[in-house]
């Protein structure tokens, strides 16, 4: 309860919204599952609730994660998901968005503001799509607006181009591909936009299940091309999204290029 009275002090003084002392007492009040210590407040430093990686839990962790966030008031999305997990979570939650595709369950009761811009997610072929899709529900989870290029591989450069008036309008683009992953650096020459290269673990054995793609794709010799780990969709869907939200922010929300933050003090002169 002194937790609790705190916050009312802070809201009181006018430290806290309603909106941040309701959300700071659900999470203080919500019992805790015993395997699991929930970061309920990172909804409020990050502007994203914790995201439940499902890969080495079991189905009936994952529920009582996602029933706890859910009961503190905040939205659900789990990632890498097993068929068994998914079964069980679409019976647990027969409400919830499931993707078996992309291994993943969004549940969203709380709306979220759309960005005026959108995030670009260009795969390379069919066999990238379960990639592709990570990157692309995750963004649009998080509040983008999501625009998806398939079948863009640089094996047939016709298809890229065919795209590239829709895409240049793109904030931020996320490249998924496999084999040699030249993808990225094809794009990244043709763009304005950063590019987000996720090399994925499809080819043959050189590939080494990816390797080959990661390096390559590390050595980009093209502009404005970052590159996340192998079949990482969600940490590039999460990466694009926060690029398309601050260049979505409208202009009085953001600092002056010629007016640094007050706290920024110029000492040259001492």
């Amino acid at each position: 309860m002194n937790d609790i009275a705190s916050i009312l002090h802070q809201f009181k003084k006018v430290l806290l919204s309603a909106e941040e002392a309701a959300e700071k007492i659900r999470a203080g009040t919500v019992p805790a599952p015993s395997h699991t210590d929930i970061d309920y407040s990172r909804l409020e430093r990050t502007g994203c609730p914790e995201v439940i990686y499902g890969a080495g839990k079991t189905p009936d962790q994952i529920e009582e994660i996602a029933r706890s966030l859910l009961a503190a008031g905040q939205n659900v999305l789990a990632t890498r998901l097993s068929g068994e997990a998914l079964d069980y979570l679409n019976r647990a939650f027969p409400a919830a968005d499931m993707h078996p595709e992309a291994r993943l369950m969004r549940i969203a009761p709380n709306p979220v503001p759309r960005t005026a811009g959108f995030v670009g997610i260009v795969s390379a072929g069919t066999s990238d799509q379960y990639v592709a899709e990570e990157a692309a529900l995750t963004a649009e989870f998080l509040g983008s607006r999501v625009v998806r290029y398939r079948d863009c591989g640089v094996a047939g450069l016709h298809r890229l181009v065919s795209h590239l008036d829709s895409i240049r309008q793109a904030t931020a683009l996320v490249a998924v591909a496999g084999m040699e992953g030249a993808l990225p650096s094809v794009l990244a020459g043709l763009v304005k936009a950063p590019v987000i290269a996720v090399p994925t673990s499809v080819g043959y054995g050189a590939n080494f299940r990816g390797v080959t793609t990661l390096l390559a794709m590390m050595n980009s010799c093209a502009n404005g091309v970052s590159v996340v780990n192998i079949d990482n969709g969600f940490g590039a869907g999460f990466n694009a999204h926060l690029i398309n939200s601050l260049a979505s922010r409208p202009a009085e929300g953001r600092l002056s290029m010629t007016e640094p933050p007050a706290s920024v003090v110029d000492r040259s002169a001492e």
